[in-house]
């Protein structure tokens, strides 16, 4: 091998050498922008996946106060009043009965997410979250008929993202036109008549 073609085959190695880099640099930066959108994307999933279980605790909360009041459970009952967000019914909770007065106006403060707040800021629920009760089959007595009374307990809150509409009637429309940013979640409660025979 003679020293003119061991530099040219080091020059040629040289050149090599640096085009690879190139393309590994290339790559890299590709790679490196799929890792900061799927980050993106993984802080919304947090954000979402915090909310529905605020959400959750919420919708257990106003349940287990129904579940504890039994006997008056169709007082709970709100057909047109949305709790939470947008609510000015209450400015401070009643402290005496009737105990469901009381319980709708703490949860109605509990969805604004006054339990948690920074300055005059709540923190402390969901994106514009709301609650509904309805009645889904009233409570009768009647000897023969007997059936149970049946409600609807639901949650909503605004989104980050566009999804599915959901089929829960509760805070349709709040969150502007597109509802498809509207989640909710809804749990029934069956309050049995077992005095009835």
């Amino acid at each position: 091998m003679t020293l003119q073609s061991h530099l040219v085959d080091s020059r040629h190695a040289r050149g090599s050498t640096l085009l690879e880099v190139l393309v590994a640099i290339v790559i890299l930066s590709f790679g490196l922008l799929g890792v900061v959108g799927l980050q993106a994307k993984m802080q919304v999933g947090e954000i979402e996946s915090y909310q529905r279980a605020q959400a959750v605790l919420l919708l257990q909360d106003m349940v287990n106060r129904i579940n504890a009041n039994r006997p008056n459970a169709a007082s709970y009952v709100a057909a047109s009043t949305v709790f939470g967000t947008g609510n000015t019914t209450w400015t401070t909770c009643p402290a005496a009965p009737p105990l469901a007065a009381r319980d709708q106006c703490e949860w109605s403060f509990a969805l604004k997410g006054t339990a948690e707040a920074r300055s005059t800021t709540n923190l402390g629920a969901m994106v514009g979250a709301r609650g509904c009760i309805e009645q889904i089959q009233a409570a009768n007595g009647a000897a023969g008929v007997c059936t149970p009374g049946i409600y609807r307990v639901t949650v909503a809150w605004q989104g980050m993202q566009g999804t599915g509409t959901s089929s829960l009637a509760c805070a349709s429309g709040s969150y502007g036109s597109d509802d498809t940013v509207r989640r909710a979640i809804a749990a029934r409660i069956v309050v049995g008549m077992p005095e009835c025979s």
